[in-house]
């Protein structure tokens, strides 16, 4: 009875384990689901990449606000970011000993004048006397001295007055050209003299915005030197500038000047291009990017997510027979615009590209379900 009962509970024990087994098994036998991944179809078409350059902004004739004169401030007449005339009063400095000086001037002048006319008549009366032979000639000579010292002294004292004048005119610094006011460190009550920067002023009616070029990009420009600077910036397309929020600016630019001198330090050159900027949202000091355009005829790109890298080669994932992916390795041309490369070897029009979980979801030889196959031109 007792034996019945152990061999009845080793046969459960045995048939539970093999069930455990068994379930064990099925689930290791499941087939995992095919992925579905998003795909391109590359074909040779146009393409307009961009080359991308930090910048930095200045308006097109940033001045210097700067004394003439030393003395204390009296009056700040407009604030930071203000757009002026030129000519608009934007700092008078005390006016006191300044107008005090052209005050003594001009008494100095009134003096000389009724020297002047002292010095005249005793010249003349002198000549009267001498004509007649009652004074001698060295006496006559002294009067007329005299009075060429008095003229003398006039013109000094008027002198005197036109200097004291003109600084007298520097106590109202006023706006040289119309534009934006900078910032305005100095505030009323404070000593400033020729060496204090009052403010900048940006005459942004225009913008300049500078870049630099590397030599090989330079040599590029001028298809290495078959032409001229000049020649390369007359062909040069419109420039883009994105701002500092990553928004395009409305009006199109032009590069204009790219310095003949190679920076030694850098090993690049710096280039200019202009844009409008008729309402003055553009500030100087402003910093952005230059998209510089360069169309590429009949080549094959795809987007940089497609690819991963290897010890400095580039691989892409196509989707061959029975929706298996292969590894395939691609030459990418050096000019890219941050989203695309342009490929040079290793694609050719109508393979299918994957272009979602590289590097992350797809490996070699996996089979996945395609999913939203275009071209790439209807990709973008």
């Amino acid at each position: 009875m007792k034996l019945n009962k152990f061999l009845n509970l080793s046969i459960s024990l045995i048939t539970g384990s093999f069930l455990l087994v068994s379930c064990s098994g099925d689930k290791q036998q499941a087939v995992a689901p095919v992925p579905e991944l998003a795909v391109i179809t590359v074909g040779e078409e146009d393409a307009t990449l961009h080359h991308i350059y930090p910048a930095t902004l200045h308006g097109k004739n940033d001045v210097e606000i700067r004394p003439q004169i030393s003395g204390f401030l009296t009056k700040v007449h407009v604030h930071e970011g203000q757009k002026v005339s030129k000519g608009q009063t934007l700092f008078t400095i005390d006016q006191v000993q300044l107008q005090a000086a052209v005050d003594a001037a001009k008494a100095q002048i009134a003096v000389a004048e009724a020297n002047v006319n002292t010095a005249q008549t005793n010249a003349q009366n002198n000549k009267l006397l001498f004509d007649k032979n009652i004074i001698s000639a060295s006496a006559y000579q002294t009067s007329v001295d005299a009075l060429n010292s008095a003229k003398a002294q006039l013109n000094a004292a008027k002198a005197q007055l036109t200097s004291a004048q003109k600084n007298l005119s520097y106590s109202v610094v006023s706006a040289p050209a119309s534009g934006m006011v900078g910032s305005i460190t100095f505030k009323e009550g404070t000593l400033v003299s020729p060496s204090t920067l009052l403010t900048i002023l940006s005459n942004n009616s225009d913008i300049e915005a500078y870049f630099s070029m590397n030599e090989k990009d330079v040599l590029n420009l001028t298809d290495n030197g078959k032409r001229t600077l000049q020649q390369a910036l007359d062909s040069l397309p419109e420039v883009t500038l994105k701002l500092a929020n990553g928004e395009e600016y409305a009006h199109k630019g032009k590069i204009i000047s790219i310095s003949g001198v190679i920076d030694a330090a850098t090993g690049s050159a710096t280039v200019k291009a202009a844009f409008a900027n008729p309402n003055g949202m553009i500030r100087s000091g402003s910093t952005g990017q230059i998209l510089l355009p360069n169309m590429a005829e009949g080549v094959i790109q795809i987007p940089q997510k497609a690819t991963y890298e290897i010890q400095n080669l580039k691989f892409c994932y196509v989707v061959g027979d029975s929706c298996k992916v292969q590894s395939r390795a691609i030459e990418v041309a050096e000019q890219h615009d941050g989203k695309n490369f342009i490929i040079k070897k290793g694609l050719k029009n109508g393979d299918i590209v994957v272009i979602e979980g590289v590097g992350i979801t797809v490996k070699d030889g996996m089979v996945i379900k395609p999913k939203n196959t275009q071209s790439q031109s209807e990709e973008k």
